[in-house]
Formats: structure tokens, sequence, C-alpha cells
């Protein structure tokens, strides 16, 4: 582990060629103790690439990163362990260290991820529902970033029915970004968790996330796309998985809607399949119910609400959707108890937010 931190954090060495140099020599620990002029004879690898390999602060700054991973209780996997993520095996540029935090089982058939963008419309957080909510049956893994719009949509969706989710970051499992989304990391913990391969040194870099999104779309089986402008970061998953053979998959909009301009092009470009419907996801894909179902856990037909949860939903359900300050104004009650209660209510399934801090009845 240490020699592969260490190995893991030379500049100029990225996954690719940090693998081909484990290839020649055995090992992470075999690369660092191995002559330049040996090196020097494996193809691609020149001056520029070994110019820092052997400097001594490498294996300083990982035995650092190794006291932060124990003391955190931090998995990390190495790419050639048995329990590696077989889907990201077979990615040329996954990772050789992959760091861990929660309750993630990835031995599961159906891995699916779900992306888009930012600024996601009200018919993309009501399409993610309805696509989670259908494809609960199937029990698929969902994948995200955890970011703001159609990531977060994903996560909450998942966490309501039950299905494990893994969030990707683009930093260090020493943060969380944004802040406001710590809220929802003990439930994504309980079913799922947290994957990065960058370092809790790691500086915050908007590049990252250009990173992060190999994994999202390596660790997938299909990669779906809500909305997206005509550039953006989800489009970058979309091409990454395309490459990766992959199936992609993307939901249709309107030529005016600037959240579709994305979608429509990939769809256009044949880069991805039409999603038009959920059913299109189990269906391209060939995935089958279990001959043996689960035992049936019956819905709840009445949610108990406690005393401050039943006045904020008898105020929402008399006047519609309305802004978490009026809410909060309206129910004489302070903006951070109304957040708080607003997300418990969101988690048993009785509220939804909405773009703007607006909230309704399900």
């Amino acid at each position: 582990m240490l020699y592969t931190l260490a190995l893991q954090h030379v500049p100029n060495i990225g996954a690719i060629t940090a693998k081909k140099l484990i290839g020649f020599c055995g090992s992470p620990e075999a690369v660092l103790k191995e002559k330049k002029q040996n090196l020097l004879k494996i193809d691609g690898i020149g001056e520029f690439i070994l110019s820092q390999l052997f400097q001594k602060n490498h294996v300083l700054e990982a035995e650092k990163e190794l006291q932060f991973i124990e003391d955190n209780n931090i998995k990390a996997t190495y790419f050639k362990a048995s329990n590696y993520p077989e889907k990201l095996k077979h990615c040329i540029d996954a990772p050789i260290l992959l760091f861990q935090t929660g309750a993630i089982d990835l031995n599961k058939k159906h891995i699916i991820s779900i992306v888009g963008t930012r600024k996601i419309t009200t018919n993309g957080i009501a399409f993610c529902e309805k696509l989670i909510a259908t494809l609960e049956p199937y029990n698929p893994i969902i994948i995200s970033g955890f970011a703001y719009g159609t990531d977060i949509t994903a996560h909450k969706n998942a966490i309501k029915h039950n299905l494990q989710n893994v969030a990707c970051l683009a930093h260090g499992l020493n943060q969380i970004y944004p802040k406001v989304h710590k809220k929802y990391m003990a439930a994504v913990e309980r079913n799922g968790g947290f994957l990065s391969d960058f370092w809790s040194t790691d500086p915050f870099d908007r590049n990252n996330f250009l990173k992060r999104n190999r994994i999202i779309a390596g660790l997938s089986e299909a990669t779906i796309v809500v909305e997206s402008a005509e550039k953006g970061g989800s489009l970058v998953t979309a091409d990454i998985a395309h490459s990766y053979n992959r199936d992609v998959f993307a939901v249709p909009g309107r030529p005016t809607d600037t959240q579709s301009i994305g979608c429509n092009n990939l769809i256009k470009q044949q880069k991805a399949h039409m999603l038009s419907t959920p059913l299109d996801v189990p269906y391209i894909l060939n995935w089958q119910l279990e001959d043996k179902e689960k035992p049936a856990i019956q819905k709840q037909l009445f949610v108990e609400l406690d005393p401050t949860e039943k006045i904020i939903y008898n105020y929402l359900k008399d006047n519609n959707k309305q802004q978490l300050d009026l809410i909060a104004l309206n129910c004489n009650m302070p903006i951070f108890k109304v957040s708080g209660t607003l997300l418990n209510m969101e988690l048993k399934g009785v509220v939804r937010p909405l773009p703007g801090k607006l909230f309704e009845v399900v």
C-alpha cells in the first residue's frame, strides 16, 4: 500500500503510465527501486516522466496519507485486487488505488450512472424520480457525482427507494463538496458510500471533476444523461462511457429547451439511445426480473408525521408550491428548523423539492 501511494503521488505519472511501470517491474515497490536506465527501455517512458520518480518526498507523503486512511477507516483497493470493481478493471485509465467509505457492494448485476446538468428543470426532476421508481424492482445500484441538480436528485431518490447508491467525488474523502449536501452523507453510507481516487491533500480543482467522470462511467453498465446544455461535464461522462463501449442513454427534449441541447445532440450523433420512457433502460439492457423476488415490503398508506411535520404538511397542502422562506414565515418557525423538517419529510416521501427553493406535497 505504501509504495502504491508513493507511485500515485509522482507528478507526470498517471494511471496508464503507472500500470505500464508496474507491469514491467512487477510491483509499485519494484518500480521505485528499479534503475532509471532500465525503466527508460519501456516503450513510451522518457526522461520527463521519470524526472521526479526517485524523489524521497513521495514515500514520506505516502506515509502521511496512509495514516489518514487508517485513522478514518477508509478502504483502499489496489487495481489488481480481486475486490476492485469488476467493470472498472476493464478501463485502461482506471486508478491504481481507489478509496471508499460506507457499505459499498458492487457485486451486483445492474449498475447505472445518472448524470446531468446542475441547473435541472422541474421536468428533469420529475423524469429522474419516475426513472428510479420504475427501475426499483430491478434493484440497480445508482452511481452519480453528489453535485447540485441531477446528481443529488438521483442520490435522494435512490435513498427514497432503498437502492444502493454510490457518490463519486472529485476530491479527497476528508471533505464534501458542496457542503450543503453533507446532510445526505449518513443516508448514502447506510446503503452505499463514497468513492474517490484523490488524496486528502489534493487541492480542490475544478479539473478534478472531469477526472472523476471516468470513474462514474467506468463503474457503470450504462450512463443516463437526464438533461444537459450544449456543453457540460455530463457530456464528458457520456463520451467516456461511449469510449468504454458502454451503453449511453439521453432523455430527449424540445429543440428550444436549453437544458436539452446536449441530450438531443448525443442522440443525433448516435452516441446515445433515446430514452423516452424509463422502461427503455431494462428493455435495451436486457434486464430480467429475478424469478424469486424479494419479499414485498408493503408501503405505508399513511406516513406518521410529528406535530411540526403536520403543520408544514397542512400548510403546503392548502397553499400548493411554496418557497422555504414563506413556509418558515407562515408556519412561525425558524428557517433552520423548517429546512431540517422538510428533509425528513422528503425522505418519508411526503414532500418534494423544486427549483428555486420551492417545496410541494407529493
